[in-house]
């Protein structure tokens, strides 16, 4: 299940968060996960006439947006970041990411 929704967030960039918060659980499912997947589903059902739509337009300009969150994921303390790209108002690509861990004290030689 959880591989047809990685599928669907190419269409779909609403549900991107929750699918892959629910992903990160997949080594060790729950009966809990199973019924976050059914609601993920029943939105769907429910909102099928949503998805990305490609508007012609003259201007061809490029605009993107970033932000990053500190300390933003409440189960591991990593930073979350984020980007968003528009070609002519239409969105392209989006990327979030959880950074690395980062060493916060120096080793002196």
């Amino acid at each position: 299940m959880i591989g047809s929704l990685l599928y669907l967030i190419a269409y779909r960039p609403d549900i991107m968060f929750s699918v892959y918060l629910c992903a990160r659980f997949q080594k060790e499912p729950r009966k809990v996960l199973l019924s976050v997947i059914k609601c993920i589903f029943r939105y769907l059902i429910g909102t099928y006439n949503l998805g990305l739509c490609f508007k012609r337009r003259k201007d061809f300009g490029l605009t993107s947006y970033c932000d990053v969150d500190y300390a933003g994921d409440k189960l591991e303390r990593k930073s979350n970041s984020g980007s968003c790209h528009f070609i002519g108002g239409n969105l392209v690509t989006w990327i979030c990411k959880n950074q690395g861990p980062i060493v916060l004290s120096t080793v002196k030689a």
